[in-house]
């Protein structure tokens, strides 16, 4: 073990702090609220169109971290190895880990390594902890969300999920389905500098949009209405969940987010996301509307209304 850690994990997240070789991480912080966040990857399979595991596991916990307007400052890993795991795998992992941290500019300073017996594992698990700091003069939280609000989303939905799926059932279509797995950072950032005044932030993954609406209504207490006209789908990933019976809205994303802010201020950060690689599609999806119920709605395309409930079981399991 001392030996993989060694010649495999700090060989690649090699940084100061790592390189202290301590059983912990000891960083200076300047005043002001701190963030954590923690979340479990155990994703099948490992490697799919667009990304794998490590770069997920980066990528989702920078993610939980930033949509509280927090910069990410370091991460945490923790692995789960199954006994034989290829050696070659492991490494491939790790790498695309070590580079998405590396691209994202936040390190991975500490963790931890264990093997379980053959049989029971699946392959590797990966533990992920990011902390950030929150500047001053930011408050976005779930439960600020208010009649009159706009809703807005960065890109299309439903392509992590549907990348996953195809790459798990070997389904091939005509154009190649990408995960939309991402770091957000630096797209939230922008979009905090141009409005510090953002009500709600959140990276709709497991469950997709429409059980994130349902969540983030109930925090508030509000309802919300959706314009399906709006909402930014590829035509690929419409096509494939017609082929296995999905509603897109339901599918996981690992790239994109939810804003929801003041009607004023809705154009203004539009403008700022389109700006930005990973905002180019980004569209003003409906409003909050006040109801006791917190119900979620939606103006289909044919000028009708219908529920867009909590998702009831799992679409895709082991899809993060």
């Amino acid at each position: 073990m001392a030996q993989l850690i060694r010649e495999l994990f700090v060989r690649h997240f090699d940084n100061d702090l790592l390189r202290q070789a301590n059983d912990q991480a000891a960083f200076d912080v300047s005043a002001g609220r701190m963030v954590v966040s923690t979340d479990s990857h155990v994703i099948s399979p490992l490697f799919f169109p667009g990304g794998d595991i490590g770069s997920l596991s980066v990528h989702g916990t920078i993610n939980d971290v930033a949509m509280s307007g927090a910069r990410p400052l370091y991460l945490t890993a923790g692995f789960i190895l199954e006994e034989g795991f290829p050696l070659a795998d492991l490494e491939k992992i790790v790498r695309s880990m070590a580079g998405a941290a590396t691209d994202a500019g936040v390190p991975v300073v500490s963790g931890d390594t264990k093997v379980v017996e053959r049989g029971k594992g699946d392959g590797v698990f990966i533990t992920t902890t990011g902390i950030g700091m929150v500047p001053g003069g930011v408050n976005i939280s779930g439960d600020r969300a208010r009649p009159g609000d706009a809703i807005l989303v960065n890109g299309t939905i439903g392509d992590h999920g549907i990348a996953v799926m195809s790459s798990r059932e070997n389904l091939e279509f005509e154009t190649a389905i990408q995960s939309d797995s991402a770091a957000l950072h630096g797209l939230v950032a922008d979009m905090v500098e141009a409005v510090s005044t953002i009500h709600c932030l959140r990276d709709p993954t497991r469950g997709g949009l429409a059980t994130t609406l349902n969540e983030l209504a109930q925090q508030s207490g509000v309802g919300m209405r959706l314009r399906e006209d709006a909402i930014p789908v590829d035509p690929s990933v419409i096509a494939a969940c017609e082929l296995l019976g999905l509603d897109p809205l339901y599918v996981a994303n690992e790239g994109k987010l939810i804003c929801i802010c003041a009607h004023e201020d809705a154009q203004r950060l539009i403008e700022v996301m389109r700006e930005h690689p990973l905002g180019r599609r980004a569209a003003i999806i409906g409003e909050v509307v006040a109801d006791e119920q917190g119900f979620v709605q939606m103006e289909t395309g044919f000028g009708g209304s219908r529920m867009v409930d909590w998702l009831a079981g799992e679409q895709l399991p082991r899809i993060c």
